[in-house]
């Protein structure tokens, strides 16, 4: 597979590489502050860098028209919609998480929010690495938005923290807890591998990363 990276000498774009590299798929593309490299057209676009770089993304699928991964957080409302918006015209996965746990972390919260009592308190919290500028993170915001009314979300931003999530339900009797710790960013790279491979055979259409594992 021929691929593209814009944020290719980020945390994430480094370790994309790293991993596409090891499993025999050619870098064709990239992109990042130091300007960009092209050696041929991409069979899939990945785009981990910053919400300010969109522009240029969305500037270089629009230009080679193909499928492009979005896995960077921070998007305001109105950048989603841009990126729904070339779904129209492109296969999209955009997810702010791709970690194959984190999705199951989600479907287990979507149970216990249907079965639960309803008076139960609900606390999220997250732990990410110190050069992360959002929060909450992407993929706490995603477990808020399982639920049908506002949760409180604690952020920290620790060390080099590759990402920790919790989300605890309270009564008065007891605590139930769900968490999730990634211990290297490799799960990441390779839930975009595996969404890479969906993607390419995809023609047009939005995707996350929970529908590429529950649907493939």
């Amino acid at each position: 597979m021929k691929y593209g990276v814009i944020g290719i000498n980020g945390r994430m774009g480094q370790e994309i590489y790293e991993l596409f590299k090891e499993k025999g798929h050619q870098l064709v593309f990239s992109y990042d502050k130091d300007g960009e490299y092209k050696e041929d057209k991409p069979e899939v676009l990945i785009d981990f860098s910053l919400p300010e770089v969109l522009e240029t993304t969305l500037e270089y699928a629009r230009e080679m028209q193909v499928p492009t991964i979005f896995g960077t957080t921070g998007y305001s409302d109105q950048q989603l919609a841009k990126i729904e918006d070339l779904s129209k015209q492109i296969p999209v996965v955009q997810a702010y998480n791709f970690s194959i746990g984190i999705q199951m972390l989600l479907k287990t919260t979507e149970f216990l929010k249907d079965n639960l009592p309803e008076d139960w308190d609900i606390e999220i919290s997250e732990t990410h690495h110190r050069f992360k500028k959002d929060r909450p993170s992407g993929t706490a915001i995603t477990i808020a938005d399982v639920f049908d009314r506002e949760i409180h979300t604690t952020s920290k931003r620790l060390g080099n923290v590759a990402g920790d999530h919790s989300i605890e339900f309270g009564s008065l009797g007891e605590v139930l807890s769900v968490n999730h710790r990634a211990l290297s960013r490799r799960t990441f790279a390779e839930g975009v591998l595996k969404s890479a491979k969906f993607i390419i055979q995809q023609k047009t259409g939005l995707y996350s990363f929970q529908d590429i594992l529950f649907q493939e």
